[in-house]
């Protein structure tokens, strides 16, 4: 965890504290949140549904925000939002049009907002950050795909499908858009492509398997894209087993001199055709500090990673002293939900 966002501080106190993600990364590490679906589904949620929770934005939208507001309890300070699989062409095939699509995008931004405000109302003093959640093309496809890549699309092409749902994130103004579980290099230089301009700062993040990515090209290789990204202020893997990090970690602190974000999985896995998860978690809290020390600077979970291990985390790692004042909730980004959040 990293010290609060608010650049105010008594005359006697120490020098102002970083107000930006990126001024964070530079004096600190700082804590994720755990995996989105695995909380909504131990809150009694039904996700066997090709939007998984992004169909909650449209139907229970409060259930994302008491979600949210978990992982900050637990110790997180970055909220990654239900977009992931919040698409205008998977929306579509449920009816929904595009301009209700855009409010149900711009509402994963203001869901975890709220969630921050709630959580500073409850006494949570550490700094909060919101990150737009950006899946692959594959996650849209509800297929599986997510995990193979190789769509059979051109760059230019995945270029056009996500730049829309990523002017409508930027808008909604997080602090970062989280470019996760990109399986295939291809897709990286696409949403590389598609981040120009936006005026958002961006992390990439890999789905890996053996030092690959899962469309099988090197770490390095694909590492090395967003070397001199200049919107990108960190680089590294998620939504993989917990074996596969720290390699992953030396490989983009090396390639990219840019810090490092990770979130495995439990180590747990997914069994597609008994849609139920199998085998035992490998995911300690005692592995970060090794991700730590090797450049890892946003650390978090993702699949079957809940709010007791982002706990474990937190205190896994050495914070710097909160403030008292506000945190990045009046962040020149920030975004305010509906005054209703079931309106849409």
């Amino acid at each position: 965890m990293t010290r609060d966002t608010s650049s105010d501080t008594t005359p006697d106190s120490s020098p102002a504290a970083p107000r930006t993600l990126p001024e964070a990364l530079a004096v600190g590490t700082v804590v994720l949140d755990g995996g989105m679906s695995n909380q909504l589904a131990s809150a009694g949620h039904d996700l066997s549904d090709e939007l998984w929770s992004a169909r909650l934005l449209a139907e229970r939208p409060e259930a994302i925000t008491e979600a949210h507001l978990a992982y900050f309890e637990a110790g997180a300070s970055v909220a990654i939002t239900s977009s992931y699989q919040a698409t205008f062409e998977g929306f579509a095939r449920r009816g929904i049009s595009r301009e209700h699509a855009a409010e149900l995008l711009g509402l994963s931004v203001g869901l975890a907002r709220e969630a921050a405000r709630q959580a500073r109302a409850k006494g949570v003093r550490a700094p909060l950050w919101v990150a737009a959640s950006v899946g692959p093309y594959g996650a849209m496809l509800a297929d599986g795909s997510e995990y193979r890549g190789r769509y059979g699309l051109s760059v230019a092409e995945l270029e056009r499908f996500h730049r829309p749902r990523l002017e409508v994130l930027a808008e909604a103004g997080p602090d970062v858009l989280a470019l996760e579980t990109v399986p295939d290099a291809d897709e990286a230089r696409a949403l590389l492509r598609a981040v120009r301009g936006l005026g958002v700062p961006a992390w990439l993040s890999y789905s890996v398997a053996g030092g690959r990515t899962r469309a099988g090209q090197p770490l390095e290789e694909a590492f090395a894209l967003a070397a001199d990204a200049d919107e990108v202020i960190a680089v590294g893997v998620n939504c993989c087993a917990p074996d596969d990090v720290g390699a992953a970690v030396e490989a983009a602190a090396r390639v990219t001199g840019k810090p490092v974000v990770v979130y495995p999985n439990s180590g747990e896995t997914w069994d597609a055709e008994a849609r139920a998860w199998t085998g035992r978690s490998t995911f300690t809290p005692e592995q970060v500090g090794g991700w730590e020390r090797a450049g890892a600077r946003l650390i978090g979970g993702c699949c079957r990673v809940g709010p007791t291990a982002i706990t474990a985390i937190a205190e896994a790692l050495a914070p710097l002293a909160p403030l008292d004042s506000p945190s990045s909730l009046d962040s020149p980004n920030s975004f305010d939900p509906p005054d209703s959040l079931d309106s849409a």
